[in-house]
């Protein structure tokens, strides 16, 4: 039984500090607006509890999915006067932090920030470690364990050959609907070539994406594809950049398409997976970050586009590779979309429950083992329609999903 202590100072609820060190990467931390309310979950136990003041009319906080980038001790605001920001532990790149303040009146009445009592944010602070997500909505959210046959378990891989971390990588055809790299021996040999394991786990809980294909996903299969038929699209980055666009139109000259007008047309999509020898890819694509940074990305196959995915977060808490199994957490947030949006990505029926958008997403088997090789606790999956989002940096942050900007 774990002993929680109430301190007299405000609505805060602590956990003794002991019992903190080294799980913060276990830890989520849930912000309502309504309530002006911040807790810590770890799994669905109540850590910690305390009230906040989140973003005053014409400042609001931003609603989403979050993680700690982030921490100092003290800082002092870019964008107000200098104002200070003790136990500052920011959550975008833009300006939004979780930070110590003398005002907490317990309604909305910061710029943007979410402000914590004294005592509260220096606990917070000694809790939590970089990459702790942070959740934030208008309503309070509880997670809940959840088991699905889409969730990842860990695997428990042989101890010896080549690290797949270490292995060369190569293209699959986009036809097999998985992974887009395949682990490929380092030299060719008569000899049939070493079993292949997984790197060693690392601490650090990998942060996983589910969403909708986008342009930039696009991009890069056309890239790749151009680049094997003999035209110099330069790097497979999701850019249209100079060489992508004069391998574009010099594709478009071999096929008698027009090279004026619009640049991605259908017809051109089309003309390209085609004289690559490749159907068009699924409507899903997930995404796998590590410690801020990329580590790969595939297409998943998603069924009923049409219908929405919604905003759904998981986290992983307890696993066992030896018996593979993992204790996974879960909560939909409540999100918001436009019609504009809702047609362009051509959905028409409104999202279901997380156990439903679950239920319409397949994990390709080699896809599914290089996650879980990699599978440490505190890793988390985000479920959503709104793609990598503006928030979501090249290197240096977490997927960032806002369900409203604020």
């Amino acid at each position: 039984m774990i002993d929680r202590l109430v301190l007299g100072l405000g609505a805060a609820l602590f956990l003794s500090a002991p019992a903190w060190a080294g799980e913060g990467q276990n830890l989520a931390i849930v912000v309502s607006r309504d309530k002006q309310s911040l807790v810590v979950y770890r799994g669905s136990q109540v850590i910690a509890t305390s009230n906040v003041s989140t973003g005053k009319p014409g400042h609001a906080t931003p609603t989403g999915i979050f993680t700690v980038l982030e921490k100092q001790k003290y800082h002092e605001s870019n964008l107000y006067s200098s104002a200070p920001m003790p136990f500052m532990q920011r959550i975008t790149w833009s300006g939004v932090a979780l930070h110590e303040s003398n005002s907490v009146p317990r309604r909305p009445a910061s710029h943007g920030c979410v402000r914590l009592p004294h005592a509260f944010a220096k606990s917070l602070y000694g809790m939590t470690e970089a990459g702790v997500p942070v959740v934030i909505a208008d309503e309070p959210l509880t997670p809940e364990g959840i088991a699905h046959p889409t969730l990842f378990r860990p695997s428990n891989p042989a101890t010896n050959g080549t690290l797949l971390s270490d292995a060369t990588l190569r293209l699959k055809p986009v036809s097999d609907f998985v992974v887009p790299t395949e682990v490929a021996s380092n030299e060719a040999s008569i000899a049939p070539p070493e079993p292949l394991v997984a790197a060693p786990r690392s601490d650090k809980g990998l942060r996983i994406l589910i969403t909708r294909r986008g342009l930039a996903d696009d991009v890069k299969d056309i890239q790749t594809i151009l680049n094997q038929l003999g035209f110099d699209a330069g790097e497979p980055d999701g850019r249209l950049g100079r060489k992508t666009v004069a391998a574009i139109n010099a594709f478009k000259l071999t096929k008698d398409m027009p090279v004026k007008g619009n640049l991605l047309t259908e017809q051109l999509v089309d003309a390209v997976y085609t004289a690559g020898g490749k159907p068009k890819p699924p409507a899903g694509q997930l995404f796998v970050r590590q410690d801020f940074k990329p580590l790969f990305d595939a297409p998943v196959p998603l069924a009923n586009p049409e219908i929405a995915l919604g905003t759904h977060f998981l986290q992983l808490g307890a696993m066992d590779p030896a018996l593979g199994t993992a204790d996974w957490y879960g909560m939909t947030v409540p999100d918001s979309m436009s019609k504009a949006t809702a047609r362009r990505l051509g959905i028409t029926a409104p999202a279901g429950s997380l156990a439903e958008a679950m239920d319409r997403i397949a994990i390709p088997p080699d896809l599914r083992e290089r996650i879980e090789a990699l599978l440490t606790p505190g890793s988390t999956i985000t479920i959503t329609d709104g793609g990598l989002g503006k928030e979501t940096g090249t290197e240096g942050t977490d997927f960032v999903t806002l369900t409203h900007p604020g």
